[in-house]
């Protein structure tokens, strides 16, 4: 299932995936990867992308 919430966010805080990648300590593929929906990040991921987005878990990887 894509994440749009997730690019949503990074699209409103105006950054580029490789931006939020490097906030985030991980590659720009992963979080494409989480965008697409093909890969379930680790909660210390999610935490780290809510932390750089300003959002909250239930906001980004929540129904």
């Amino acid at each position: 299932m894509k994440n749009l919430k997730l690019k949503s966010a990074r699209a409103a805080k105006d950054l580029s995936q490789q931006q939020l990648a490097d906030l985030c300590e991980v590659s720009r593929q992963t979080i494409s990867a989480i965008e697409k929906g093909d890969y379930n990040p680790t909660i210390n991921l999610c935490i780290a992308i809510c932390k750089a987005l300003d959002k909250t878990l239930d906001e980004l990887f929540w129904e």
